[in-house]
């Protein structure tokens, strides 16, 4: 027994008491992990917050139907519909001949020479980045804020865009939205031993990167809810008590807003971006505005930038510090897989600016074809171009049919017994409000689900259509809500309606026939 331990301690290193286990099968003996939910960040695994709606059951039991709908089991429909995500080109949506053109010139720079077959425009798109590209080719590491020729496309975007100066230097590039979001909110982190946690107000509903990023971080996420009865929009009565019971657990240093609004679809008025910029100046808030949508804007509404906003106002609320976050994933480019985005620091410290410029440099660079794209999504071809014709045809084409899919939605939505849709004004999802019979709610207690769940799921098992629950993203209690993209081609939007309603009508009559 002594050479036996003796073996087993060379084989596995010195073990305390419990660290090993037998296994009897196979009998040997092997160490326990070392990383295990009781050793790991225990900030990081805040991102299970995130879980529920992106990986939740609805989603993960949408994957186990289409695996069964492939090995030949029979369903009531023949194919999953993935309403749960807004990934346009996952649901049909063709890109861009002239992003495509100018990534396919940067990736194989041979073809600039080798055929006529591209447009001069596209080739001088493509000879402008690589011109900057170290080697002249993608393959190269860039400056990490972004190739300067991209930064410049952003800048004179924004300054066509709000009529007023834009300073590359002050331009982020990122891989994504989201990783420029988390590098800002970074900044917050709050500082061991501290009285109290820094504290961000985040709208609710939301999109669950804020609630997953500021737990990682241990920053307090305060909510604010919208007003569904006012289309989604903000009220400064219900800032300042979101702001009041904050306090009582942190220090509130900056504001999300998310607009146009993801889940709800709503663009805020110029009305109430006045109120949030003053509210942000009174309460010493930094303005994160997250304005990955700006481009999927519908009729009765009209997209202006927090930027431009507050450039029009008075001093000294024109000092406000703010965070501008434009993606390449959205719009009407939608390549959610390239990894495009950028930020624009406004009214920033220097000093402040130059940290937040210093982790972007830890990360090297962010991928250079997203830069690439980014360049396209701001810089399109205009009038009198080669590529203007198609370009136009092609955006107007997707733009247009978002536009006809955003009224649908709410037309088919309101017109159903016990649901209730604000207008889609922008984004690319709805969030309808569903009423419940109590037995339904009572039997989704019994199993052990939220009530929005058991009605998705519910959903998905009869219909095939996938969507994310409302209590995955955040919603006033009492309140059940799901989301659902606007993003299926007509014909089959048209479909997923209809079996939607059918589907509902029929919850609704087999759960209120048990209450009677």
């Amino acid at each position: 027994m002594v050479q036996e331990t003796t073996m087993l301690e060379r084989a596995v290193g010195p073990t305390e008491k419990g660290a090993l286990t037998h296994n009897g099968d196979k009998g040997y003996f092997f160490r326990n992990k070392t990383l295990t939910t009781s050793t790991c960040n225990p900030y990081i695994k805040t991102f299970k917050a995130m879980e529920y709606a992106a990986r939740g059951p609805v989603i993960l039991r949408a994957m186990q139907i289409e695996a069964e709908l492939r090995s030949g089991v029979k369903k009531p429909f023949r194919q999953v519909i993935k309403a749960n995500l807004g990934d346009a080109h996952a649901m049909g949506q063709k890109p861009l001949s002239f992003v495509r053109q100018v990534l396919a010139l940067v990736a194989c720079p041979n073809l600039l020479e080798t055929t006529h077959y591209f447009p001069d425009d596209v080739k001088l798109k493509a000879r402008s980045i690589l011109d900057q590209c170290r080697g002249g080719s993608v393959g190269a590491y860039t400056d990490s804020r972004g190739l300067e020729v991209v930064r410049k496309c952003v800048a004179d975007y924004i300054e066509r865009r709000d009529g007023i100066p834009s300073d590359p230097e002050n331009i982020v590039v990122t891989a994504g939205a989201s990783e420029g979001i988390r590098s800002c909110l970074k900044l917050f982190k709050g500082v061991e031993g501290e009285e109290k946690r820094s504290g961000v107000l985040v709208p609710v509903p939301e999109y669950p990167l804020y609630s997953a990023t500021l737990g990682e971080y241990n920053i307090a996420k305060i909510n604010y809810y919208l007003d569904e009865s006012d289309g989604w929009g903000l009220s400064r009565v219900e800032l300042e008590r979101a702001l009041t019971e904050g306090r009582k657990v942190a220090e509130p240093r900056a504001i999300v807003v998310i607009n146009p609004g993801n889940p709800t679809g709503q663009v805020l008025t110029r009305s109430n971006m006045e109120q949030v910029i003053r509210f942000a100046y009174d309460e010493r808030l930094v303005i994160l505005a997250d304005e990955v949508y700006q481009d999927n804007v519908y009729e009765d509404a009209e997209f202006v930038s927090f930027k431009k906003v507050l450039s029009q106002m008075p001093a000294p609320f024109n000092g406000v510090e703010l965070v501008s976050f434009y993606s390449c994933s959205k719009g009407f480019v939608c390549e959610c897989g390239l990894r495009g985005a950028y930020f624009e620091c406004t009214n920033m410290d220097p000093e402040v600016k130059s940290i937040l410029l210093a982790t972007a440099a830890a990360k090297l660079c962010p991928t250079v074809l997203g830069q690439a794209a980014v360049a396209c999504s701001v810089d399109p071809p205009r009038p009198g171009d080669p590529s203007y014709a198609a370009f136009r045809y092609e955006k107007d084409n997707i733009l247009n049919g978002l536009g006809e899919r955003a009224r649908l939605v709410t037309e088919v939505f309101n017109s159903i017994p016990l649901v209730s849709c604000s207008p889609v004004q922008g984004a690319l999802y709805a969030f309808p409000n569903v009423q419940l019979p109590q037995s339904a709610i009572n039997a989704a207690i019994r199993l052990g689900q939220e009530p929005d769940v058991f009605y998705a799921l519910e959903l998905l098992e009869e219909t095939g259509i996938c969507v994310v629950p409302g209590s995955g993203i955040g919603q006033k209690e009492g309140t059940f809500h799901f989301r659902t993209t606007i993003l299926p081609e007509t014909s089959q939007l048209v479909d997923m309606l209809d079996r939607f309603k059918i589907f509902h009508l029929n919850f609704i009559k087999k759960y209120a026939t048990l209450e009677t």
